[in-house]
């Protein structure tokens, strides 16, 4: 124990003496300490879980029942909010009464009605649709669910209260709002709010006063009608059990205080891979503080050697040297860890008290998760001991003798394990193919196997690459020898700077890979920019006002009419076409219409397709569509009924103005060849006759809703390419920060090391630009190796996570851990290369690296007389 405080106050004598490496070591520790823990508590403050949440939900009631739309039994999960029916019995649904819900309850229950939904609020031209509640809050039950933040609560059917939110509708007190297409007027008589929801836009009023009435014939499904119950007994599981099997849901507070276990059938699954993800995030974050602080150690030991040898000289062991310099570890990684713990829990208290839940629109008491807040802090003090290992060996190995006599005294290098290396690469490369069978987490997880075995084989990788130097100019020759000399300290940063160029170059190949998919199998029907108006539901009369209000809002603005297929049972008729090849997936619903539609789709006037369409055949825009001069189609009803029927119709193949989105353009004569009436029920506008951006197209989506409401009008965008960009700047700045600072921490290190060589340089002539050249050559070897097999590696990653991404984006966790073998991913990946982001990798990130190290580097010596 002696021995170990020794060791504990040399080290914290140590880090004070040298304050600019404990300073850069307890920044790689603490600040992802700082960073992870940070967003832990946010996240657990932010989230709102089912016991924090029951007085929001249930005020002081025991239970809150809902209605749904089935007659049939039910299952819920354990809030209630989610529910499943797995019969539809015959009949109609039907509201229940509240005697047959008391009875179901027991004797002395009483009810309140509460419904929540949402209801239109007309706003300018237009209307807006907010939340709602129907309560009466006045009601003791009700305590908790809102706070009276100003005037005063509804009493009559005509008031409402507001949240703050509300606001922005012009919501005041004393004023009046005109809600649903009634325009029925109520009057604002307070301001209330929610105790999670910060930001959101709700009306509260007494039961009848914002939603219709409820007949058994008419009643609105989506609005949740239901009660608040105040009950004699606490409502169990066995209670909600019987309640579903009426056809009802229910909330409970005792259920939530003591939950059943788990219903749904794939719980387990679920968190074993969510559980994998947390462990490999983990996994990671410690290879890499480790391998970034382990040179900077080494920098510690190299400073402290003489030191070291006079410990040993006093009758110090090896071990007591070890325990030295594992406690800088302990000492710089427990007080980084602590640091980091210290400042997450300030920084969090200030972001709830300047209300930062209002960026995400909701947060729940300030919470911390001590069990991975806890984690999270041993990781860090585990990195500053693991970090030390490595050097606390080395100075168990350093000749004594040869240190306290001014020479270098070098421990000998080992040449890594190359055996354990080849099993391991062997196995992560193996393993990130079964992998892809799974999820890409486990891909993820499969590369950090190999990442080890090339770990492993870094100091050999080092070694040979020197070799490859022979043929060098002088300081470049120089710079390789001296890293393999120093293999262990080589070894450490080209491992760090490997393992940061495979995570980034995988999540980059696998980024790009999945924006490739995307953009292949985008499909449209319509040419980019194109206004779409829409009205499936409407009837000849309302298309009608529809028609005119458009022609209204655009004044000479020429409007393209488009139909729809409907059979004899007045059914909207979908027209599906399959894709003709590999990332031309096919769509739903064709274009059906006259010559107009057909230009504005090819973008130009085309007299041979045109003539061809006049005479009742289809233009096809991919020719793989066509078999026999006819397209295939599938007709099937869009709304109740699964049956379907293949038709053919005559075609020509023709050019649109997009051929990697168009498909084919139906007439609308063809319909009546296959039993089909033709009715118009979208108008298309051409991108070159409007001009309406986006809050244009907000204004103009209010007024035609306005006129009907089952309307629907956007602008196609086209696909939308401008999000990979971003993203790829994120892994190159973040590849970047990584690659440079464990470059440039090894690079000073090495510079130190080789501060004799560079006075040798010196007494026999050579000039600062040389002396330079090999400082540069060192950060040039040092990221040159690292980027290329960090690449290499990465690349084999993203091809294994953009092979599942591409094919099945489900997980198939649950089949392995049932005991069976998931399938292999069926279908063809898509693989795309970023090859420049690859070129600024693998070329750009050494260059800028060994330019930057040369530029700043220290070329002064002070020529000394030394042992050799």
């Amino acid at each position: 124990m002696s021995a170990f405080s020794a060791a504990l106050r040399i080290s914290r004598r140590d880090a004070r003496r040298a304050r600019g490496r404990s300073a850069l070591i307890i920044t790689m520790i603490g600040l992802p300490v700082l960073v992870i823990t940070l967003f832990l508590i946010l996240m657990e403050t932010m989230s709102i879980s089912s016991t924090e949440g029951v007085t929001a939900e249930l005020g002081t009631a025991d239970a809150r029942i809902r209605e749904t739309y089935t007659r049939g039994e039910v299952y819920q999960d354990v809030e209630g909010r989610d529910w499943a029916a797995p019969a539809e019995p015959g009949g109609p649904a039907r509201s229940r009464t509240a005697a047959e819900v008391a009875a179901l309850l027991g004797a002395g229950t009483r009810l309140v009605p509460i419904g929540q939904g949402s209801v239109e609020v007309r706003n300018g031209g237009g209307y807006d649709h907010v939340s709602a509640h129907e309560v009466d809050l006045r009601d003791p039950l009700t305590a908790g669910m809102y706070r009276l933040v100003e005037g005063r609560l509804p009493a009559s059917p005509q008031e409402v209260a507001v949240t703050p939110g509300m606001r922005e509708l012009g919501a005041r007190i004393g004023g009046t709002l005109t809600v649903t297409r009634q325009d029925r007027p109520v009057r604002v008589v307070g301001v209330v709010g929610h105790p999670h929801h910060l930001d959101g836009r709700e009306m509260v009023g007494l039961p009848g006063t914002l939603f219709p009435d409820r007949r058994d014939d008419e009643a609105d499904w989506s609005i949740r009608a239901g009660w608040l119950a105040d009950t004699p007994q606490p409502v169990t599981w066995d209670v909600v059990r019987r309640l579903n099997a009426a056809g009802l849901t229910a909330f409970s507070r005792a259920v939530v205080a003591d939950p059943p276990a788990s219903t749904a059938p794939y719980a387990a699954e679920s968190d074993v891979d969510r559980i994998g993800t947390v462990v490999l995030i983990g996994v990671m974050i410690v290879l890499e503080v480790v391998l970034l602080a382990g040179p900077a150690f080494l920098v510690g030991l190299r400073r402290r050697r003489r030191e070291l040898a006079l410990i040993a000289a006093q009758d110090g062991s090896p071990g007591h040297l070890r325990m030295v310099v594992l406690a800088d570890g302990l000492v710089l990684g427990g007080g980084a860890a602590l640091l980091g713990l210290v400042l997450s829990l300030g920084l969090a208290g200030l972001a709830v008290v300047f209300e930062a839940g209002r960026l995400v629109g909701r947060a729940g008491p300030f919470d911390i998760p001590v069990v991975p807040v806890a984690a999270v802090t041993s990781l860090g003090l585990l990195s500053g001991l693991a970090a030390a290992v490595v050097p606390a060996v080395q100075a168990g190995r350093q000749d004594v003798a040869a240190v306290l006599g001014g020479r270098r005294g070098e421990a000998r290098d080992r040449a890594g394990r190359p055996v354990l290396g080849v099993i391991l690469l062997a196995a992560g490369v193996g393993a990130t193919f079964f992998a892809v069978r799974l999820d890409v987490v486990w891909v993820s997880a499969a590369a950090v196997l190999s990442q080890l075995g090339l770990i492993a084989l870094t100091p050999r990788l080092v070694r040979a690459a020197a070799g490859l130097a022979a043929r060098l100019p002088l300081p470049f020759r120089l710079a390789a020898r001296d890293a393999s000399r120093h293999r262990a300290r080589t070894a450490s940063a080209v491992a760090a700077v490997m393992t940061a160029t495979a995570a980034f170059t995988a999540a980059g190949v696998a980024i790009n890979s999945n924006f490739a998919d995307n953009r292949d199998s985008f499909q449209t029907t319509v040419p980019a920019g194109t206004l779409v108006i829409t009205g499936s539901e409407l009837d000849d009369g309302e298309w009608a006002e529809v028609t005119e209000a458009v022609r209204e809002r655009l004044p000479g603005v020429p409007l393209i009419e488009a139909a729809e297929g409907r059979d004899a049972r007045g059914r909207i008729m979908g027209t599906r076409i399959r894709g003709g090849g590999p990332g031309m997936p096919g769509v739903d619903s064709l274009p059906i219409g006259d010559s107009r539609l057909l230009r504005l789709i090819q973008g130009r006037p085309d007299p041979v397709a045109a003539e061809a369409f006049a005479a009742g055949k289809a233009v096809v825009f991919n020719p793989a569509l066509v078999r026999d001069g006819r397209l295939a189609v599938t007709l099937f009803p869009r709304h109740r009924g699964e049956d379907h029927k293949e038709v053919t119709f005559p075609a020509v193949v023709a050019e649109a103005a997009d051929p990697r989105h168009a498909v084919a353009v139906l007439p609308a004569s063809a319909l009546r060849t296959v039993g089909l009436t033709a009715v118009v029920r979208s108008l298309y506008v051409d991108p070159a006759a409007h001009r309406i951006g986006i809050d244009q197209l907000s204004r103009f989506h209010r007024e035609v809703d306005a006129v009907n409401k089952e309307t629907s009008t956007y602008v196609e965008r086209g696909f939308d390419d401008g999000y990979l960009a971003p993203q790829m700047w994120v892994l190159l700045g973040a590849a970047l920060v990584l690659v440079l600072g464990g470059t440039f921490v090894a690079t000073g290190l090495a510079a130190a090391d080789l501060r004799p060589d560079l006075a040798t340089m010196a007494s026999v002539g050579a000039p600062p630009g040389t002396r330079r050249l090999v400082v540069a050559g060192q950060a040039g070897f040092i990221a040159g190796l690292g980027v290329l097999v960090g690449a290499l590696a990465g690349v084999v990653t993203g091809i294994g996570a953009a092979w599942h991404m591409t094919v099945q984006e489900y997980s198939h966790t649950f089949v392995l851990l049932r005991g069976g073998l998931p399938p292999f991913p069926d279908g063809e990946p898509t693989v795309e290369l970023p090859w420049l982001f690859l070129a600024v990798i693998v070329i750009g990130l050494p260059v800028l690296a060994a330019a930057v190290a040369g530029l700043f580097a220290r070329t002064r010596v002070t020529l000394t007389r030394r042992m050799t």
